[in-house]
């Protein structure tokens, strides 16, 4: 059976859903997902695997973790129970509209512990969530005391300049920053082109043939540790390969041998592997994609369709759904 090993740095995704659907989200959050959050006895279930398989610090994401304050209060307790250091929580600040009850969350997640956030700042964010908010909401944690960082500060520069009270359109932003400004964001992240992002690399990136990109490399990367992150429903999600998602529990006890046909394809054979299995399950490929992620994607996203285990079927619906 395979494993992962000793988890190193990892986070826990309490929800899907977001007030957003940025371009570049790797887990294709939105607004239009269910509104289902990690419950307190997934949480504890979660917290026990986690220390079990060495793990003893998070941080917390979603979708929009705040979208359920009760929610995220109960999580960051089933940590703290646990033993399980909270590293920070992330957030593209959206509730600050009410300063007042903005300022109350700071104070109760300082009385439960949690002592830093991730603050999201970029013009994916920009187009749904005002950019003024992350501003704000930071200045919020100066003066209570909260640590925090803006993720990624670089990005106030180019949105300076526009309104900051209120969200941007596309062909604002084009207008403001650059008409290539979804390629040139994409690149100063150093993404990695999967989940919804796969859509800006099919968009912007040059094209090969298929037959080029197909290596039998195995994906070892599958059981990396290395910022996993598991879903509220206690799934280990691979670092960067979203759209795979397998039991936490299995994940570090043990994968039973022939149950994930997609993943064990990928993992022992790489992209030559899983084009193999998806050609027999009848995928045709097409002449040309942007790149060996892009078609591993749509390789997968055929597999999951057919209900392979191991793929999360709705996570390929929802990253193809490109907001223009």
């Amino acid at each position: 059976m395979l494993n992962t090993g000793p988890l190193g740095s990892g986070g826990i995704m309490v929800n899907y859903r977001c007030t957003a659907a940025c371009r570049h989200c790797l887990y294709a959050c939105s607004p239009t997902r269910d509104t289902g959050y990690v419950t307190g006895e997934k949480m504890q279930e979660i917290c026990g695997l986690l220390r079990s398989g060495g793990c003893d610090g998070v941080h917390i994401g979603g979708g929009e973790p705040f979208l359920d304050f009760d929610g995220l209060l109960t999580a960051i307790r089933a940590l703290k129970k646990n033993g399980i250091n909270l590293d920070y929580i992330e957030t593209n600040a959206y509730f600050v509209h009410d300063e007042a009850s903005a300022k109350e969350k700071l104070t109760a997640l300082l009385d439960e512990g949690a002592d830093t956030l991730c603050i999201s700042l970029d013009p994916f964010h920009a187009e749904y969530v005002p950019y003024g908010y992350p501003l704000r909401l930071a200045e919020l944690c100066r003066q209570r005391g909260m640590g925090f960082f803006l993720w990624k500060q670089q990005f106030f520069t180019v949105l300076s300049g526009l309104p900051p009270e209120k969200a941007h359109s596309r062909a604002v932003l084009e207008k403001h920053i650059s008409a290539d400004y979804i390629n040139s964001t994409a690149n100063a992240y150093g993404l990695h082109f999967g989940g919804r992002a796969v859509n800006i690399k099919d968009a912007y990136g040059g094209r090969k043939p298929a037959a080029a990109l197909v290596d039998a490399h195995p994906c070892r990367n599958l059981l990396s540790t290395n910022h996993f992150h598991v879903d509220r429903e206690g799934y280990f999600i691979p670092p960067g390969c979203t759209g795979i998602r397998l039991p936490l529990e299995e994940a570090i006890r043990g994968i039973p041998e022939g149950k994930y046909p997609a993943f064990e394809a990928l993992y022992h054979r790489g992209l030559a592997g899983l084009l193999d299995l998806a050609k027999q399950n009848g995928f045709a490929p097409d002449e040309s994609y942007s790149s060996k992620c892009s078609l591993c994607f749509h390789a997968r996203h055929h597999l999951a369709a057919l209900d392979f285990a191991g793929l999360d079927r709705l996570h390929y619906e929802e990253s193809l759904k490109y907001y223009d």
